[in-house]
């Protein structure tokens, strides 16, 4: 590392960059989508592959180490905040990792060209776009206050064979706990090719098609892309596929992490004061950009 400009090389990914940009960039990122209960990792893995130029299967693992150093800062203060339902986190967690597991032998053993795999990216982050535009054209902003309020408070949370239920701010809430751990597991074995723990896609799903409040399931969401995540280390690491395995830059995980984690806790401390509508918007519009960008760069000859 150069000590005068902090210029520093990257052994294990080969990526060369200044050592303030990764955290840096991390923090900027999930500062913001947090506010929407998702860690950030389905931008960051763009920022990887096209300006840093960490291209092979290990930048999968490097984004969910990401996660799995960054997530606690949001659980933590959406716990804090009572706003957590264990019962969604659980059934999350439960769906998730082996989508992870299977995720991953997709993607070490059919996707590891970058050209296939950026195209794969795209239509995931399209994906995500259209269910957070949907949602910020079709939903209405709202706040709540920092407190623990008894009104405030997510209460008399149960997990059935067949139903699902929670209260918060005096409503009752109810999904099916087999549609749950079924959507659980698919975007568990997207968010294993994608290296993103999988809360960007749950959590639009949960709030356009379960019709569940954000402001009670963001740190649920942000549990389950934990664990997973964790999972996804652990597969990607030890597990070998095609004869190798993928471990992640740990150094370059771990300060997108120290990022992240700061960021996230901001991120949703912050979630009250901003607009959910504007939020949504944002992230859709800069999400549509980069899929567009790398669906567009697979049909070039």
């Amino acid at each position: 590392m150069d000590i005068l400009n902090l210029h520093f090389h990257f052994p294990l990914s080969g990526v060369e960059t200044y050592i303030f940009i990764p955290p840096l960039v991390a923090f900027t990122i999930s500062f913001f989508t947090s506010m929407g209960g998702i860690s950030g990792a389905f931008l960051l893995l763009p920022f990887q592959m096209s300006v840093l130029g960490f291209t092979s299967p290990s930048v999968t693992a490097t984004n969910f180490l990401f996660n799995v150093v960054g997530t606690p800062g949001g659980v933590y203060r959406y716990a804090r905040e009572c706003r957590f339902v264990w019962p969604l986190a659980i059934l999350i967690v439960a769906g998730i990792i082996p989508g992870v597991l299977i995720g991953y032998y997709l993607r070490v053993t059919y996707l590891p060209d970058p050209k296939t795999f950026k195209f794969f990216v795209g239509c995931v982050l399209l994906l995500i776009a259209f269910k957070l535009l949907k949602e910020a054209l079709n939903g209405k902003a709202a706040a709540i206050p920092e407190s623990c309020a008894l009104t405030d408070r997510v209460e008399q949370a149960s997990i059935e064979m067949k139903t699902t239920r929670f209260s918060f701010k005096g409503a009752t809430y109810s999904f099916a706990t087999a549609k749950l751990l079924g959507l659980a597991l698919a975007v568990g074995i997207i968010g294993g090719v994608y290296g993103i723990g999988g809360g960007s896609i749950i959590a639009p799903f949960l709030i356009t098609f379960f019709r569940l409040p954000v402001y009670a399931i963001a740190g649920a969401v942000l549990l389950g892309t934990f664990v997973s995540s964790l999972a996804g280390v652990t597969f990607y690491s030890l597990i070998p596929a095609n004869g190798a395995v993928a471990t992640p830059d740990w150094l370059l995980g771990i300060l997108f992490g120290a990022g992240g984690l700061l960021g996230m806790y901001l991120g949703a401390k912050m979630q009250k004061y901003a607009s959910e509508k504007w939020i949504r918007l944002m992230l859709g519009t800069v999400i549509i950009m980069v899929a567009s960008k790398y669906i567009f760069r697979f049909f070039r000859v």
